[in-house]
Order: structure tokens, then C-alpha cells, then sequence
């Protein structure tokens, strides 16, 4: 069974907003499996919807570069232990220093990014600043056809990449405005896959026989709720 660690228990009372002890209980039933644990809690109605994994940096910000021809956009998250360390102005550089490499070096493999140069002055940094600093992720968006667009909100906090055919810059920011603030999953529900659908149906089908009501009208709740999930994440 695999241990579960102080920051999985943060994290998941963080994505959920339940006690420590209800996350730590999930996880270890989950052994360490997150999303694992959040679909449990979920069919135990001890919660009813998760936040969304990854959307947002928890403490750190966003990066971003975009190609001279726009043709190609990356967008990194950087994560770092506290807000007020966020604002140092050394790690404000690094971020940017993550995005423009993350860009030169291709792909999304946070892993072979760090495998270099940028170790060392990630640790560097850490011992400057007091705090642990991690790249989360990277995410690279290209449209030949297009133009890739950006939005980041103020606090740099949240933001997306935008590949459009068509439209002009003030379309493309505007479309990546409403992305952000809405946080689809998918572009339309027909991109979502069966394993998903069906994942989310035992869920709510779970739900649904807590009430206690007959089968025919919980077969209906299923499916109104189904219909609500996949609304909601496109």
C-alpha cells in the first residue's frame, strides 16, 4: 500500500474542501490513487463536485511565449510555496526563464525540460528564496492554419492558449478570456469520451440511490444529470 504523503492530503482538501481527516481516509483507500479517492468521496455524496484538477497554480504563477508569427504558444506553471514568495522578483524571472526555454526546447516533458541547466538554478533559487520551487507543467499549442492567442488574468494566476482560424487578435483574447473564466474540458460534448460518461453516470447513479427512490426515477435523475455534466464542460 502506497503511503500517503502530508501534501496529497493538502491537495485533496484543496480540490475538495473536506476535512483532513475525510481526505487522508479516501487516500489511503484509494492508496494514494487522487482522483481515485475524489470519485469515492463523490459516490459516498460526502462530496458532491471536485474542483477542477490542474486549472489553476495554487501558489506560483503562469508563463507564457508566444511565437514572432504566432504561430505557436507555450504556457508553463510554475509552483512555489506561498503567495508572498510569488512576488519575488527573482522568481518572477525564473517563470519567464521556464517559458522562453520550454518554448525553445519543444514538447511538453517537464522532466527532460529540467534535465539540464535549469536544475541547478531552480535550486539555486530555492535556497535564496527559502521555498520549494517545482515546474508543474507545460502545456504547447501550434495552429499552421492560425494564429494561437493568450489570455493571463492579473494575478497570473490562471490563464490559456487559443489556436483560431480566422478571427483577428481581439477575437482570439476575447474567445481565450472566456476559456479561462469557464474552464471547459472539451470544445463540444461530443469530444468526450464514453469512459468518462460512464465514469461520471456511476457516479451520480451512486448519488441518485441514496434517496431511495424507485429505479425509473432515478434512471431519470441519472440522465438529467448527465445532460448537466456535459453542458458544463463544454
Amino acid at each position: 500500500m502506497a503511503k500517503v504523503t502530508a501534501a496529497q492530503v493538502k491537495e485533496l482538501r484543496e480540490r475538495t474542501g473536506l476535512g483532513m481527516m475525510d481526505c487522508k481516509r479516501a487516500l489511503t483507500e484509494a492508496d494514494g490513487d487522487m482522483e481515485l479517492a475524489i470519485s469515492t468521496l463523490r459516490k459516498s455524496s460526502a462530496l458532491k463536485a471536485a474542483k477542477k484538477a490542474g486549472r489553476t497554480a495554487a501558489n506560483g504563477l503562469l508563463g507564457v511565449k508566444i511565437s514572432d508569427d504566432g504561430k505557436t504558444g507555450v504556457l508553463v506553471e510554475v509552483n512555489i510555496e506561498t503567495d508572498f514568495a510569488a512576488l519575488n522578483e527573482k522568481f518572477i524571472a525564473f517563470v519567464d526563464r521556464i517559458a522562453d526555454s520550454a518554448f525553445n526546447h519543444g514538447g511538453e516533458d517537464v522532466d527532460a525540460l529540467m534535465a539540464g541547466p535549469l536544475t541547478d538554478e531552480r535550486e539555486k533559487l530555492v535556497q535564496e528564496i527559502g521555498e520549494n520551487i517545482t515546474v508543474r507543467r507545460i502545456g504547447r499549442v501550434e495552429c499552421p492554419a492560425g494564429k494561437v492567442y493568450h489570455y493571463i488574468h492579473g494575478d497570473k494566476r490562471q490563464g490559456c492558449l487559443v489556436a483560431l482560424t480566422g478571427g483577428d487578435e481581439e477575437l482570439g483574447r476575447k474567445i481565450a478570456m472566456h476559456v479561462t473564466a469557464s474552464k471547459p474540458e472539451v470544445v463540444s460534448s461530443d469530444q468526450v469520451s464514453e469512459d468518462a460518461i460512464a465514469k461520471e453516470r456511476e457516479i451520480f447513479t451512486a448519488q441518485a440511490e441514496e434517496s431511495g427512490k424507485p429505479p425509473e426515477i432515478i434512471e431519470k435523475m441519472v440522465a438529467g444529470k448527465v445532460r448537466k455534466y456535459l453542458a458544463e464542460i463544454s
